[in-house]
C-alpha cells in the first residue's frame, strides 16, 4: 500500500493533511484517487481514512515551488466529498491558506525572517495571488500566540492574509451577471465573485431570520432544496455552466447585524451551513456590503471609511465574528485589499497509507 508524506494542520476553522506537490502524483485523476483513500471519502464518518466527517475537516492544501512571477509558493485547495468519491478544486480556501505559510517555511520553501516573514502565495486554483504574514521570532515559525478567532478554541500567533487581487477569482469578474441585484425564481440575490464566487440572498426572503444556528438550517430539507435549485440557477447565471458537481457558487444569507457587528451570516458549502464562515466568503460578503445597490449593502451597518478608504467590517456568525479589513479607491469605490488575521495549528507529521491507483 503506497504511502505519502503528509502534516496534518488545522487551518483558521478548517483541517486537513497538507502535502507537498511533488510527492503527489502529476495525474489529476490518479492524484485525486489518492485524495479520496486518504481522507476515506465514499462513507459518511470517513472511517477508513483521516477525513473528519465534516466538510470541514475533509480539505487538502498542496504546496509547491511557486510556477508563476511575484509569488513564492503555490497552493492549490481541494475540497474532498465526505460521503461522494468526488474532489472539487474549483474554489480557494482562506481557512486552509492559513497553514501554506507556516509548511512552506518549515518544508524549506521560503526562507524565515526574524521576528515575522512574509510570503506571496499564488492560490492554483483562482490565479490570484494572497500575501501571508507568519511569525517566525528567532527565524522558526511559532504557532503559540494570544490571537483568538471565532469557532476555534483556545488562542494562537496570528497570521495575517492579504488577498491583492481578489475580484473574479473564477468568473474574471467582479459582478459575473453584470448585474449587481436579480431576480431568481422569484428571489432577490446578489452574485458577486470576491475571493469566491458566491450567491446572496435576504434570509428573511427564505422565510428565514438569519440568527437560526446550522444545525436548524441543515434539518429543514425543504429549505436545503429550495436554495440548491436557486443555486444551480445562480451557477449558470454567473457562466459556471452545471454546477451540480462544484462547491461554487456558495449560497450565503445574509441579515441585519444582532450584536453589533456589520451584517449577520449563514454561508453554506454548499450542502450544509457552515458553524462559522469561510475567509473567502467573509471576503466576499465584506465586498458586497462596500458595494452600494447589493442585497448585502442594503443590510449592512456600514462603518465609514478613514482617510486611506480602509473599513474595519465585524461579519456575525454562528460562532462569533469575523473581522475583515476591506481598502477601497475613494474616487472609484474598486475594492483593492481586504485583510483578515487567521490562526493556524501544526497537528501531526507523518504518512499517510492509500490504495494503489494507476499513475
Amino acid at each position: 500500500m503506497p504511502t505519502i508524506p503528509c502534516v496534518l494542520m488545522r487551518g483558521g476553522t478548517s483541517r486537513g493533511p497538507v502535502f507537498l506537490a511533488s510527492d503527489l502524483p502529476a495525474n489529476t485523476a490518479a492524484r485525486d484517487a489518492m485524495l479520496i483513500s486518504a481522507l476515506g471519502s465514499g462513507h459518511p464518518l470517513q472511517i477508513d481514512g483521516i477525513g473528519g466527517g465534516n466538510a470541514l475537516t475533509s480539505k487538502v492544501a498542496i504546496v509547491g515551488p511557486a510556477t508563476v512571477p511575484g509569488a513564492d509558493v503555490d497552493y492549490l485547495f481541494a475540497q474532498v466529498n465526505v460521503e461522494r468519491a468526488l474532489v472539487d478544486t474549483a474554489p480557494n480556501c482562506g481557512n486552509m491558506l492559513a497553514a501554506v505559510g507556516p509548511y512552506a517555511i518549515e518544508r524549506g520553501l521560503v526562507t524565515a525572517g526574524d521576528p515575522l516573514t512574509r510570503l506571496v502565495i499564488h492560490n492554483v486554483n483562482t490565479g490570484k495571488l494572497i500575501e501571508a504574514t507568519v511569525e517566525t521570532p528567532n527565524a522558526r515559525v511559532t504557532y503559540d500566540g494570544t490571537t483568538a478567532i471565532a469557532g476555534v478554541p483556545g488562542t494562537a500567533a496570528p497570521i495575517r492574509l492579504a488577498f491583492l487581487d481578489a475580484a473574479g477569482s473564477k468568473t474574471g469578474k467582479f459582478l459575473p451577471s453584470g448585474q449587481i441585484r436579480e431576480m431568481i425564481d422569484g428571489y432577490d440575490v446578489s452574485l458577486i465573485d470576491m475571493a469566491v464566487a458566491a450567491m446572496m440572498a435576504d434570509a428573511r426572503s427564505f422565510g428565514k431570520t438569519g440568527g437560526e444556528s446550522p444545525a436548524a438550517l441543515d434539518g429543514d430539507r425543504s429549505f436545503m432544496a429550495q436554495l440548491e435549485a436557486i443555486r444551480l440557477q445562480a451557477g449558470r447565471a454567473m457562466g459556471l455552466g452545471n454546477v451540480a458537481d462544484l462547491v461554487i457558487p456558495k449560497p450565503i444569507l445574509v441579515s441585519p447585524p444582532a450584536a453589533g457587528g456589520t451584517i449577520r451570516a449563514r454561508y453554506f458549502m454548499p450542502h450544509s451551513c457552515h458553524t462559522a464562515v469561510a475567509v473567502t466568503g467573509a471576503v466576499c460578503i465584506a465586498a458586497a456590503c462596500c458595494t452600494p445597490g447589493s442585497v448585502a449593502h442594503a443590510l449592512a451597518a456600514l462603518p465609514q471609511p478613514d482617510a486611506q478608504g480602509r473599513r474595519l467590517l465585524q461579519i456575525e456568525h454562528p460562532s462569533g465574528s469575523t473581522p475583515i479589513e476591506i481598502e477601497q479607491n475613494p474616487e472609484t469605490g474598486e475594492v483593492t485589499r481586504v485583510s483578515v488575521i487567521r490562526t493556524a495549528r501544526r497537528i501531526l507529521d507523518g504518512v499517510v497509507h492509500v490504495r494503489d491507483v494507476a499513475a
